[in-house]
């Protein structure tokens, strides 16, 4: 994974709603979450969740799967790992080398 994908990924979880979203949304687990669910649940209006819900959706973060009607977000549980491991590899590498 390239550093530019876990860039992409950081900033746009650095957006305080963004971050509340993705929040919620790995808390529904495998199954997602319907998009009403999460407005209902972070009072969001509806544009502004789908501006923040389509950034998450470019990061790489969560993916989106409709049922009749109905919108549901699902976590990308693999890139949230590699965005982990991301720094998780890099912890303490240099700490032998001094």
């Amino acid at each position: 994974m390239t550093i530019e994908i876990i860039a992409k990924a950081f900033k746009e979880l650095g957006h305080p709603t963004r971050l509340s979203i993705y929040k919620r949304v790995i808390r529904a687990g495998h199954q997602g979450i319907a998009v009403g669910g999460i407005q209902e649940k972070l009072d969001i209006p509806g544009s502004t969740l789908s501006h923040h819900i389509s950034s998450l959706v470019s990061a790489g973060l969560i993916s989106q799967r409709r049922e009749s009607r109905t919108l549901y977000c699902i976590a990308e549980y693999e890139q949230l790992q590699a965005v982990i491991s991301f720094l998780q590899d890099e912890c303490c590498a240099d700490e032998d080398n001094q």
